[in-house]
Parts: C-alpha cells; sequence; structure tokens
C-alpha cells in the first residue's frame, strides 16, 4: 500500500508503506531507498 509522509515542513514523499515506528512516525520505500517521516492523515469525504 502506498503512504504519504512529511519530511521536514516543505517536503513530501510517496512510498511503499514498510512499517510504523513507536515515535508515530511511518517508513516507506522511494525508489529502493527507506524514507522516515509523519504520516499524512487522510480523511474520507463524506456523501449527503
Amino acid at each position: 500500500m502506498y503512504k504519504t509522509i512529511m519530511i521536514g515542513s516543505c517536503i513530501a514523499a510517496q512510498g511503499l508503506f514498510l512499517r510504523l515506528l513507536e515515535n508515530g512516525k511511518m517508513v516507506v520505500r522511494v525508489n529502493g531507498q527507506e524514507m522516515t517521516g509523519t504520516p499524512v492523515e487522510t480523511y474520507q469525504k463524506t456523501v449527503h
């Protein structure tokens, strides 16, 4: 499953989810490289 993380305040990375760390950060694989950052929250749009 692909996930998006924030690295710093202005840089986002999207890659294959690898694991969630104890401190709440997420590790994803991007072009064969592991990157760690804060997960970007997703939301579900409600239909009325």
